[in-house]
């Protein structure tokens, strides 16, 4: 007994002194600082305090000292920010306005639970289940609540159809609905096809293998990358895309951590299109993976990257879970272009001035000054070819698109980015379409001219929602038609048809066709 008790003794004075060093040094002292603050406000303070939410400020607040893109995800974002990587949801799969007050069906997805069964456009959704679901109090953030749930659950929606009196019933069973990372994918020529993608989600490889492979079939040579407002996503994705144009053995990129440790990515056998011509365009928003690509390729000396030189992240992140449903998403490396560029721009000014020379630069571009930032010259690289390449902030295209004055214009920017567009011709087609019904896609494409009449009818309705100015000569009205039926053309029949539409008038499309044709000519 005796012995026991000693050894006990001994045992806990190891203990105790373990948990004293473990707690004097300087790092576990500020963690017992932060919770005796917590604490303290908790059982002491003199009014009832929230918290959980100076928690989240602390987190938010230690984040923005570390570098811009080191992020804290809130337990009620979560859900939907992991959605989006993940590349689906369970849902009802329609495409919808709130269109005074109402559900409006734009489309229902092809393929998913309202399309089998047949929910069409311009249906009104008043009801699901026991639930009025229109009126002022419905935000679109409560009616996707609404609609969403569990896989295989059923929703009994009431439905209002244009020319029919009584309400519809529809039982829709949810399942999954693709959020599709992979835009578009076609020909723009008998040889050269075009794709492009939004982000890097879990799910794009396999979207970017069915366009692949849809385009291969109908006689694809060289292909048309398309990564402007790309932000990034997945390293790994970005990777796999990029083993697609290069031979085996080529390097792709290389990270670095905090303890100088090196991981090598390369090339395998798999490459489609590593004996083709391939276009990649990006723009001032195109950042991370998107730049991985850029950058693999210019180093290899593989095609060529048409545009405005790319936002500059070369910043790694992974997502860690804080044990309360949020996460963080902490930089842990750095990513290198195979020639040992760093695209990174410099945060040492912090975040606020890392973003406000972004802006600069979109101001330099409206300025029409082709080279926004100089080219150092200690940043400067060289392909195994002998190519000049530039590193310290963005990847800089081979061939620069200048600023276009319509294309990017102050009215077209308002255009494409708010829903007036959207609005206007969702109402034209609510009064008229049966109109284009019977039409196919192709004979739309073909046949579908917008009036003098319907134009003027936009300017009067756009005039009078925003005191922005409408170019008045030929070429604003040309762009601005073509903008309008791309705008008929999503809503009838998708993405892809209405990017057809917008090569007309896209600047950076326009410079590759002309590259192209020039090949073919000599």
């Amino acid at each position: 007994m005796a012995v026991l008790l000693a050894l006990g003794v001994y045992i806990g004075s190891k203990l105790s002194s373990s948990s004293t060093g473990l707690y004097s040094n300087s790092q576990n002292s500020s963690k017992l600082k932060l919770n005796r603050l917590i604490d303290y406000l908790n059982y002491d303070y003199v009014d009832a305090v929230n918290t959980d939410s100076i928690v989240e400020g602390v987190i938010d607040n230690i984040l923005q000292n570390l570098d811009p893109h080191s992020t804290y995800i809130s337990k009620d974002d979560i859900t939907s920010v992991n959605e989006s990587m993940k590349g689906d949801f369970i849902g009802i799969g329609v495409q919808f306005y709130i269109y005074k007050d109402t559900i409006s069906v734009i489309r229902s997805i092809q393929g998913g639970p309202s399309f089998r069964s047949g929910i069409k456009a311009g249906d009104r959704i008043l009801m699901a289940d026991s639930d009025t679901i229109y009126g002022p109090l419905w935000s679109q953030d409560k009616v996707i609540k609404k609609l969403r749930g569990t896989k295989n659950s059923k929703v009994r929606l009431q439905i209002k159809r244009a020319n029919i009196d009584s309400l519809l019933a529809f039982d829709v069973i949810r399942s999954e609905v693709p959020i599709k990372s992979v835009d578009a994918f076609y020909m723009i020529s008998p040889t050269l096809g075009y794709i492009k993608i939004n982000r890097f989600a879990e799910s794009t490889y396999l979207e970017f293998e069915k366009g692949v492979n849809d385009l291969l079939s109908k006689g694809a040579v060289n292909l048309v990358l398309d990564l402007r407002d790309n932000p990034g996503g997945f390293l790994q994705i970005a990777e796999k895309i990029v083993d697609e144009f290069l031979e085996a053995g080529k390097l792709i990129l290389f990270t670095k951590n905090k303890s100088n440790q090196v991981s090598e990515s390369y090339a395998t056998e798999k490459g489609r299109f590593k004996n083709a011509e391939v276009y990649v365009l990006i723009n001032e928003n195109s950042a991370s993976a998107s730049e991985i690509i850029a950058g693999a390729l210019q180093d290899n000396d593989k095609g060529t990257i048409i545009g405005q030189r790319s936002f500059g992240k070369g910043l790694v992140q992974r997502e860690m879970g804080l044990g309360d449903g949020s996460a963080i998403r902490l930089t842990t490396a750095r990513y290198y272009t195979p020639t040992g560029r760093s695209i990174q721009r410099s945060y040492d000014s912090g975040t606020d001035a890392y973003y406000e020379s972004y802006y600069k630069r979109l101001e330099d571009r409206k300025l029409n000054q082709v080279q926004p930032e100089s080219r150092v010259d200690s940043l400067k690289f060289t392909t195994p070819k002998g190519k000049v390449v530039y590193g310290g902030g963005g990847i800089i295209p081979d061939i620069y698109s200048p600023y276009d004055s319509i294309f990017n214009s102050n009215q077209f920017e308002f255009l494409k980015g708010t829903g007036v567009l959207d609005f206007f011709v969702f109402e034209q087609l609510d009064t008229q379409r049966s109109l284009y019904t019977e039409l196919s896609e192709s004979q739309f494409l073909k046949e579908f001219e917008l009036s003098d009449s319907l134009y003027q009818k936009f300017i009067s309705y756009f005039k009078d929602l925003t005191d922005i100015t409408v170019g008045e000569t030929r070429a604003h009205k040309y762009a601005l038609k073509v903008l309008l039926k791309s705008a008929y053309t999503k809503q009838l029949f998708g993405d892809t048809a209405a990017m057809k539409v917008l090569l007309e008038i896209d600047p950076a499309l326009q410079k590759v066709i002309e590259i192209e044709a020039s090949k073919t000519v000599n």
